[in-house]
């Protein structure tokens, strides 16, 4: 079979998993190749998750790297089983790579934790919202493209409605709460919609309220998933450019402090939905 042009970010975060295994236990692609009867090539390959990667050849690789996390192994091991892509395939073509990756990202995570400071939260945003965000672009997108966009953004939504959710963190600023995107009509359904999604179990709802001092998410946007260990942990952020993927031990940990924080900052859940009333009320 040959190596695959585009592999997905999760199939690129198994190899360099496998990259940092093998060079923290100072082996040479070379002679990891030699452990499989195989080249530096085909270890290359896998490293960049432009091949998969059987169990077998997977916990070879782990005996000779020296790893006795047994558990992080084997959740190795299950990434490199996931052979079939979901539903989000339907979109490869007609959305950004870095689009479908998301979509897999949350899919996959253990748990999920998303700061929003002008935005509704994408998986929690309704079709007018979606449509009313993309109609501000310049230039202004193709019908056929916007109605993927939109079907693939309520698709997302999926996970909510699953047989066992993953646990939602949302924190949002006053101000995604209080800016219009589209039409009063349009705001006050979304608003009515956040406050449906809250009292779905597993999903928090924590409202930053303009009049906190030293607000320390003020810059960002964030989404956090966790993975089946906090090793395999992954942030996600909005650039102009697309999505950036993180997942360096430093700067998962540097994430997960500032989430903390911003929760320290936001109001309980009962104010918070309090709030949003508050808003929707006044729409």
């Amino acid at each position: 079979m040959p190596p695959r042009s585009d592999p997905t970010a999760r199939q690129e975060r198994l190899g360099a998993e496998l990259r940092k295994m093998r060079e923290r236990a100072g082996l040479t692609a070379r002679e990891a190749g030699e452990l499989l009867g195989t080249g530096p090539i085909q270890i290359s390959h896998i490293e960049a998750g432009r091949i998969g990667v059987s169990e077998e050849r997977l916990r070879r690789l782990a005996v000779h790297y020296r790893s006795a996390d047994i558990e992080f192994i084997d959740a190795l091991v299950a990434m490199a089983g996931e052979r079939r892509g979901g539903w989000w395939e339907e979109y490869r073509g007609l959305l950004s790579k870095r689009s479908l990756d998301l979509a897999e990202l949350e899919y996959r995570a253990a748990r999920l934790r998303t700061l929003q400071v002008v935005h509704i939260p994408g998986i929690l945003q309704t079709e007018e919202y979606i449509r009313a965000i993309h109609t501000y672009a310049t230039p202004a997108p193709p019908s056929d493209y916007l109605e993927a966009v939109v079907a693939f953004r309520l698709g997302r939504r999926a996970i909510l409605e699953g047989k066992s959710p993953p646990p939602i963190s949302v924190v949002v600023h006053e101000a995604a709460l209080r800016i219009k995107v589209g039409s009063r009509k349009v705001a006050r359904r979304q608003l009515e919609a956040l406050l449906e999604a809250s009292d779905r179990p597993g999903v928090s709802l924590r409202v930053v309220p303009f009049e906190v001092d030293g607000f320390a998410g003020s810059g960002f946007s964030m989404l956090y998933a966790d993975g089946p260990l906090a090793r395999l942990d992954t942030v996600q952020l909005d650039a102009a450019h697309g999505s950036v993927f993180l997942d360096a031990e430093a700067q998962l940990a540097t994430y997960r402090d500032l989430f903390a924080k911003v929760e320290q900052a936001a109001l309980a859940a009962g104010k918070s939905r309090g709030l949003v009333l508050g808003v929707l009320q006044e729409l």
